[in-house]
């Protein structure tokens, strides 16, 4: 490798830093300095520098057991992706939560992945599955992928997924309106989205999720495609 094109240390540091950020989001739970090490794959002292400057900017924390969480800084740096669409997302979310009793959300497509932008859960109901903003799975998998994939031109699946050719699970989406999955992200969870095009925006889907197959598909898809008529129409 030239030397032009030889890393720095200062972009590696930043590439690990992020990795890290990426992991402790994909743990779901703290985790230890040997458990990042491990997952990095660097030693335990480089996992602690790393540790310690995400630690000082509060983008991380330590309990009282040293157990590593991510922190506060990160919440206000989501509210400031897609502002607008999440501002205008959040009440047709909030409504569709509460009349149907399961969790909405809107996906977006980063790069070949789908990352869940803001969710709502309903005020009530029992139980409810949670759907965590940061969240991500591969584009060709689940509901939101699904419908996010029929929505794209040939130009921008190749980009994404490597292929102009509309999966089936996207041309029945496409045929349907709407798209549904089951066990595909999280075993026994079922998910239904219907693609969501606002101007400006990446492409995105709305989306519920549950546990079990509902039986009222069709009534929820249309619930979902008012929504997404409305986010859409505030950007008109």
């Amino acid at each position: 490798m030239s030397e032009s094109m030889a890393p720095t240390t200062g972009s590696q540091t930043l590439a690990r830093g992020l990795r890290a950020l990426d992991i402790l989001a994909e743990a779901q739970e703290p985790l230890s300095i040997a458990q990042l090490a491990e997952r990095l794959g660097v030693h335990r002292s480089n996992a602690y520098r790393l540790l310690r400057t995400l630690e000082e900017h509060r983008y991380v924390l330590r309990d009282e057991s040293g157990l590593i969480r991510l922190g506060p800084r990160l919440a206000a740096l989501a509210r400031g992706v897609s502002p607008a669409l999440q501002s205008a997302a959040l009440p047709e979310l909030t409504g569709l939560a509460n009349s149907l009793g399961r969790t909405a959300f809107v996906a977006v497509l980063d790069l070949g992945d789908v990352v869940t932008l803001v969710s709502v859960e309903p005020a009530r109901a029992h139980p409810a599955v949670a759907q965590r903003p940061g969240a991500r799975h591969p584009l060709g998998h689940g509901a939101p992928g699904h419908a996010i994939e029929a929505s794209l031109t040939a130009h921008e699946r190749l980009r994404a997924l490597g292929t102009a050719e509309l999966s089936p699970s996207a041309a029945e989406a496409r045929a349907w309106g709407y798209a549904v999955s089951h066990d595909e992200v999280v075993p026994g969870l079922t998910s239904v989205a219907v693609p969501l095009t606002v101007a400006g925006e990446p492409p995105a889907a709305l989306a519920i999720v549950s546990i079990g197959l509902p039986d009222d598909l069709d009534e929820l898809a249309s619930r979902l495609r008012g929504a997404a008529a409305a986010i859409s129409h505030g950007f008109a």
